[in-house]
Order: structure tokens, then sequence, then C-alpha cells
């Protein structure tokens, strides 16, 4: 089909509400199930009038693939006769002759936009990806539709991410003069770093609107021609938001959602030429694939940090990359090679020259990080070699704890998930009630949808015949926070 070939939408499929957000947001897996619903096409209709194969348009609709290329997104307009405008482009040849209500015709069309995926990126691309974003955010669709989006990961994840080693292409868009000044560049850094801090914390649902509402302001703010030395700057508290919006979004179960303000957090890093900050978003991108289970996607993630900053981290930096690449080694089932990254952290950590300068987003990287980390991870390990690995993770996890408190928030929390875990799996029932109250009471003032799903995993233990009363008393406590 061509862009003269009569198109088989409706003007009624046109016009839903629901059909005409998701293709705003470029959001394809629900637009394509719409259609299929309510256009009456089945999925081979909707690949020959887009010209994609059949096995194209289901891992559209089920969410393991992306539509992002420019050119896709034509074809799917005109195979399927939408208005330029509604996917974000400019009118269609056939949209001068076409039969669509005159209401969605003549709608004020969104500029072309980029591919986003384009190499070398285009920090223009950037910012529509920001508006684009913080717009479908704070308008807070919850159409079920959206849930049909899942994650993205091995090579549709990774090949979008193939421009952060090129250099930046030229902004070279008309744009009216910005206004903006150093003192509210200032202004703008500090409310970035307090909404990290809030994060850390374990603060999520208005603290996150309001991370993302400040995130589109900046994205108002680089639409305009800043001083060079402003728009630098804009950009790297731009990936500093977005980065926390990313975490904010995860520990409340968007993970579709956090896995695009990460993305948008490397784009913005790499618009800045802040490349420290791009590994750092790096590495949140490859624990997400490892809750995911992807720990080959999260190892590859790593690399590709690691070799951005190779000869510019710092001691925090690096050490804790080499704490992701030894936690995907530990997925892998690979113990040597979990030690031995392990052992790369602690040397890198225990390097630390005092008079070393260091970006502030890594400062809360330490003995402490490390060692719950560690813990963490050989935690994972004694789930199926408990005699083997329980004892180790069980001390690790206790000198975390003695060096950080609950003003760790979320950190502090999972601290005493995996210790009553390691209690559990050694089969000391006493320790375990106690630490796992412990965990209950440092999880009861937290916002934590990632705590919440970890103490979970405490809830089978405490059930079976005989459970001694201590067990029952905790089993209560877990119930009453996780349903409340």
């Amino acid at each position: 089909m061509d862009a003269t070939t009569p198109g088989p939408l409706t003007p009624d499929v046109l016009g839903r509400d629901d059909l005409r957000r998701a293709l705003e947001e470029h959001d394809f897996a629900a637009a394509f199930t719409l259609i299929k619903k309510w256009g009456g096409l089945s999925q081979n209709r909707i690949a020959a009038a887009c010209q994609l194969t059949p096995g194209k348009v289901s891992m559209i609709m089920n969410g393991s693939s992306r539509v992002t290329s420019i050119e896709v997104i034509r074809r799917i307009a005109d195979g399927l006769r939408i208005p330029g405008h509604l996917v974000g482009l400019a009118p269609r040849p056939w949209e001068s002759t076409d039969s669509a209500p005159q209401e969605l015709r003549t709608t004020r069309p969104h500029p072309e936009q980029a591919d986003t995926d384009a190499v070398p990126w285009r920090p223009d691309a950037t910012v529509d990806m920001a508006a684009n974003l913080t717009r479908s955010d704070l308008m807070d669709r919850r159409a079920a539709t959206r849930a049909l989006a899942g994650i993205v990961t091995g090579a549709p994840l990774l090949d979008t991410l193939d421009g952060w080693r090129a250099p930046a292409a030229a902004d070279n868009r008309p744009r009216r003069p910005g206004r903006l000044g150093t003192r509210e560049v200032d202004e703008l850094e500090t409310t970035a770093r307090a909404f990290r801090q809030w994060g850390r914390a374990g603060g999520s649902g208005l603290y996150r609107k309001a991370v993302v509402g400040q995130l589109a302001e900046v994205a108002a703010a680089l639409d305009e021609h800043q001083a060079p030395a402003i728009e630098r700057r804009l950009y790297t508290v731009m990936a500093e938001l977005s980065g926390t919006a990313a975490s904010m979004s995860w520990d409340i179960g968007q993970q579709r959602r956090a896995q695009d303000y990460y993305r948008l957090a490397l784009r913005a890093a790499h618009a800045g030429g802040d490349t420290l900050f791009g590994a750092n978003v790096l590495a949140g991108i490859a624990r997400q694939m490892l809750y995911q289970d992807r720990p080959h996607d999260a190892l590859e993630l790593v690399r590709l940090a690691q070799d951005g900053v190779r000869r510019t981290a710092g001691s925090r930096l690096r050490a804790m990359l080499h704490t992701r690449e030894a936690w995907a080694l530990a997925s892998m089932d690979r113990p040597s090679g979990f030690r031995r990254a392990t052992a790369q952290a602690a040397d890198a950590l225990s390097s630390i020259d005092r008079n070393e300068s260091e970006p502030y987003w890594i400062g809360y990287f330490n003995d402490a990080e490390l060692a719950g980390v560690t813990g963490g991870r050989l935690l994972e390990m004694a789930r199926s070699q408990p005699r083997a690995y329980a004892d180790q993770a069980a001390d690790h996890i206790r000198a975390a704890l003695e060096q950080r408190g609950p003003e760790a928030g979320r950190s502090y929390a999972l601290d005493w998930i995996g210790l009553a875990e390691c209690a559990f799996l050694l089969g000391d029932t006493q320790s375990a009630a106690d630490y796992s109250r412990r965990a209950v009471d440092a999880a009861s003032s937290l916002r934590s949808g990632r705590v919440r799903v970890q103490l979970a995993q405490l809830y089978p233990y405490t059930v079976g015949d005989g459970a001694p009363r201590a067990l029952a008393d905790v089993r209560g406590s877990i119930r009453s926070l996780l349903t409340a």
C-alpha cells in the first residue's frame, strides 16, 4: 500500500480519544491493539497496510519491539490513513484529498520529529523526547492499553543506545533567544540534587510528579537558544532529573516508564558532554536488566559504560561499575568472575585520594554500599546453595548495617530484609523473626514498591505447620504492611 491507496480506518475509529493518545505517544503496542479491536483489522491486515511482516506486528503488540524509526512511522501513517499530526509528522501527501473528518485534518500539526535513535544523536530530538515523555506522564493517563507495552530487552534495547559513543550532532534548529542566566541554572542544579536525595531515600508518588514537572520546565528552556555554557549545564540537569524520574518510576512499578526516562537521561548526558553521568545511567539500565533476569544484557551495558569512562572515571564510579559487573556475573552463575569483579571494586574504593574530586551523585558509594551490594549478591547465590553462601552474605549485610542507619532509607530496609532471609536459610528462626520485625519497621516509613516486593519474599518463610509464635507475629506484620 502506498500513500495514494485508500486506508482501512474509518473516521469514527480515528476519532477515538484512546487511539489518538496512543498515537501521540508513539505507543504502537496500544495503537495496534485498539485498531484491531475497533477497526476490525487482523494483525495480517495491519502488517500488509504498513508494509511490515506479521511477526513484526506481533512483536510490537506484545511489547517486545518498539517503533522508533521515522520511516516506519510514516509507513504506518500512510498505510492506515492516519493524519500526520496525530503521530508527530507533517501533513501526509494524501491529506488534502482525504475524506477524514474536518476536525482531524485541520488540527494544528506538530513539527515533524527527528528519529530519536538515529546516529549521531541530535540534541533537538532529545528535547522533543523530553517534552513528549513529560507531557504524557503529567497528564496521568492510565488507560489499560498502556499495560500491554512491556520493558524492552536484548537487541531492541541495545540498538537504541548505539549513539552513546558517537559525538552529538550539531543543533542548528531555529530557536527564539533564551534568557536563563547562571543564577537560575544554579537553582535548577540545587533542585535536581534535592530531588535525587528524595529518590535515594525511597520517595515516590507526589515527589515523582514534582520531578517530572521540573523536567518539563528544563525541556522548555532547552527549546530556546541559550548561551553554550548555560545549555550544557541545562542538559546535565535534564539528565539528573531524568535519572531520578526513572528510579522513582521503577519504585512504584512503572518499569516501562522508568526505562524511557533512563534512555532520556543517557541522551541528555550525551548532549551535555557529561560522560561520567552517562556511565552512571547505563549502570542504572543494567540494574533494571538484572531485575528482569537479563544478566547478559546487563553485562554488555556495564562494559559499554566502562569503555566510555575508562580514562576519566574516579575511584567511586569505577567501584560502582565493578559491582554491577559482579552482579551480572553472579546471575550468570560465574562465582569466580563475581569474586574478581568484587575485589576490583574493593581495590578501587581503597585507592580513593582525599584530594580526589568526584560528582556528588556518586558520593553514596562507599564501603557500606559495597558491603550491602555484595551481601545481596551472595544472598542470591545462597538461595540455591545456602551452606556455601548464606553465612558470607549475612556477614557482608551486617557490615553494611554497622555503617549506615535509617537515614539510608531504601538501602537500610533492604539490608534488614536480606539479613532476615539469610537467617531463614541458615535455620536460625529466632534471629530471622527479629530481623524481619526490624525490616517491617524500616519499610513502614517508606513508600517504596521495591522494598515491598523484597519484603514479600520473606512471607513464604513464615508459613507452615508448627511455625513458632514469633513467626506467626511476623507473618501478620508483613501481611498488614503489604495490604495497607
